[in-house]
C-alpha cells in the first residue's frame, strides 16, 4: 500500500518534468524535495525558501542544510509577509494571504528559469484541517503532489527514516504567525517574541512547543511527557517569558494540538 503510493507520487513528478519545489525545510517539503531530485534529477529540480518575518532563522538555516544534504539546486527569496494588504488583520484568511504572495514570488522564477510546475508541501491530513492556502494554490495552479499520492504525515515519516532523511522525526512546525489569536494585530515585536520564548523552552530539552499568544498571555502548549518539564522549572520560564514581553504564562493541559487556534472558527 504504501510502495504504491509511493510509486504513485513519482508517477506524478514525472510528468511534470522540471519542478520549482516551495521548500522550508519541514518534514512534508523535505520529502517531496528529495524524491523530485531522485525521480527528475538535481537540474530539473530548483527549491526556493522565503525567508521572511515569520521564519525563524533556525529554519533557514536547516533548511539550507538540508537541501545540501539532498544535493539540490536551492535558492533563498526575501519576502515579508507584514506587507501583504490584509495579512497584519489577522483574520481567518491570513494563511491565504501568505500562501498567495509565496506562489507569487515562485511563478515568475519558475518562468524565468524555464521550470513547468511549482509544486508544495501540501499533505492528505490537510485536507482534513482548515488550510486557506490550499485555496490560494489552487487558484494559482500550484500542485501537491504528496496529497495528490494520498499520503499521510505518518506514512511520510515513515519513507523519509527510509530515505535517510534527517527530517524523518522533525517536529511539525508552523510559521510563527499561526501563534497569535485570530484578530489580534501581527507585529515583529509579537512574532520576536514568540520565537524567543519557543527556542528557549527547546533549550530546556522540549522538542514540541507552540507558545501561544492571547495578547499578554502565553498560552505554552507541550507533549504530555513533557509537562513535567515546565513544572519543574516553572520559576525561570516564567521570568524568561516575561523578559520576553509577556504578563502572564500559562500551561495549556490539553497539550500540543496543530492547529488548536482554529477551534475559535468552529
Amino acid at each position: 500500500m504504501l510502495q504504491e503510493k509511493y510509486e504513485k507520487l513519482t508517477s506524478i513528478l514525472r510528468e511534470m518534468n522540471k519542478v520549482v519545489v516551495a521548500f522550508s525545510g519541514g518534514v512534508d517539503s523535505t520529502f517531496l524535495l528529495k524524491v523530485a531530485v531522485d525521480t527528475l534529477g538535481k537540474d530539473n529540480v530548483l527549491a526556493v525558501t522565503a525567508d521572511s518575518e515569520t521564519y525563524p532563522t533556525k529554519e533557514l538555516m536547516e533548511a539550507k542544510e538540508l537541501a545540501q544534504f539532498i544535493g539540490a539546486h536551492h535558492t533563498v527569496v526575501e519576502t515579508s509577509e507584514l506587507a501583504i494588504p490584509g495579512y497584519t488583520e489577522n483574520d481567518q484568511n491570513r494563511c491565504y494571504f501568505c500562501k498567495n504572495s509565496l506562489f507569487e514570488h515562485l511563478i515568475p522564477i519558475m518562468e524565468e528559469k524555464g521550470f513547468e510546475n511549482v509544486i508544495y508541501g501540501v499533505i492528505a491530513d490537510d485536507l482534513n484541517e482548515f488550510r486557506p492556502g490550499i485555496k490560494a494554490a489552487k487558484e494559482k495552479g500550484v500542485r501537491g503532489p504528496l496529497q495528490e499520492a494520498d499520503l499521510f504525515k505518518d506514512e511520510i515519516r515513515i519513507l523519509s527514516k527510509k530515505q535517510g532523511l534527517p527530517t524523518w522525526d522533525k517536529p511539525s512546525f508552523a510559521c510563527l504567525s499561526s501563534r497569535i489569536s485570530y484578530g489580534e494585530k501581527i507585529t515583529q515585536a509579537k512574532l520576536t517574541k514568540v520565537e524567543k520564548s519557543e527556542a528557549y523552552l527547546q533549550s530546556l530539552g522540549i522538542r514540541q512547543v507552540r507558545v501561544r499568544t492571547h495578547e499578554e498571555i502565553a498560552r505554552i502548549e507541550v507533549e504530555p511527557q513533557d509537562m513535567p518539564i515546565l513544572l519543574n522549572n516553572h520559576a525561570r520560564i516564567a521570568k524568561k517569558l516575561q523578559d520576553f514581553g509577556y504578563k502572564y504564562i500559562t500551561m495549556d493541559l490539553n497539550g500540543y494540538k496543530s492547529g488548536s487556534m482554529n477551534k475559535v472558527l468552529v
